[in-house]
């Protein structure tokens, strides 16, 4: 009896010991906080939701099966193969040197980003989403370019849909640099340069009426993690279609030197059946974090605008 007493002791003490080594590995900032500054690499081949080939495959079994489905989407994705339709050629676009997707799944091997629910997809729409969505378009429909107003926001440089809250890996851009300050941890944002200035004592949000592209973000810590909870949103973002009234809780942790691992839960019921949460291992970058001067080159939107306005001249509207 006292034997296995003694060994439960020391296994509790050796489960303490692990533990209380690997928080004190981390590093942490003058206030006690882990420090999460730096610049981190949201780039991964690994989808939000899971593909219908891995359907029943929540994680890769080993690195090898990894390595060979990250080596089929490298051939997949590269848009330099001139096989296929000439249409579909010319729908490649940019040259395969232009994106900065990524070439490896996720640190954790998952085949989705999508952790919950457990079949790695987003939760379908609710009905009134999708009327919501086809009324929308609709709105619209015959008046694509009648302005850059018409245009979408992220056509406009005004923000892009990965760009959060919640992040998403992109095609390219994917660099976030985060900044640590008494009070407050500001996010910037390499896609369209957005940053994000975040208060850090779980205030209120602010009044409903009052609405914002990014929404309006407060956040508190919950032992070594960073929870940022964002309400307030505009109608005008619609992430995945989402309303106004989403609300997106980030955590941020950081596992070792090197990674840092971000989760997001999106809850809204009148967009989706149920909430739903993805998991991303951000991996440290070297930086720095460049401008991403998207204005300045945005030349296909006074393209797209001329070409409409000649169009219409052939036909005699203008």
């Amino acid at each position: 009896m006292k034997r296995a007493i003694l060994s439960l002791c020391l296994g509790v003490l050796v489960v303490t010991l692990t533990v209380s080594a690997q928080t004190s590995r981390i590093p942490r900032t003058a206030d006690g906080h882990p420090d999460l500054q730096g610049v981190w690499s949201l780039a991964t081949i690994t989808p939000l939701e899971r593909p219908a080939e891995l359907a029943d495959k929540e994680f890769f079994a080993s690195d090898k099966e990894a390595a060979e489905y990250e080596a089929d989407v490298r051939k997949r994705n590269n848009m330099d193969r001139r096989d296929g339709p000439a249409e579909q050629d010319v729908g490649r676009a940019y040259n395969d040197f232009w994106y900065d997707r990524g070439t490896k799944v996720a640190k954790t091997r998952r085949t989705s980003l999508v952790i919950d629910p457990r079949d790695g997809k987003v939760p379908p729409l609710t009905p009134a989403s999708r009327e919501r969505q086809t009324e929308r378009l609709a709105a619209n429909r015959g008046h694509e370019f009648d302005g850059p107003e018409n245009r979408p926001m992220a056509e406009r440089c005004i923000i892009w849909p990965s760009t959060g809250p919640p992040m998403l890996p992109t095609a390219y851009n994917n660099n976030i640099q985060i900044v640590q300050a008494p009070g407050y941890v500001t996010i910037l944002v390499e896609m369209i340069h957005d940053v994000r200035i975040i208060p850090l004592d779980n205030r209120p949000h602010l009044p409903q009426n009052v609405r914002q592209l990014k929404g309006d973000s407060s956040a508190h810590w919950e032992g070594d993690t960073l929870v940022v909870e964002t309400t307030n949103f505009t109608n005008r973002t619609a992430f995945r279609g989402a309303s106004e009234n989403m609300r997106v809780t980030e955590r941020f942790r950081r596992v070792d030197a090197d990674t840092l691992m971000y989760q997001f839960t999106v809850d809204d019921p009148e967009t989706f059946t149920a909430p739903w949460t993805a998991e991303i291992p951000i991996m440290k970058s070297n930086g720095p974090v460049f401008e991403y001067a998207c204005h300045e080159g945005n030349y296909a939107m006074t393209g797209g605008l001329a070409g409409a306005r000649a169009e219409e001249g052939k036909v005699g509207l203008r």
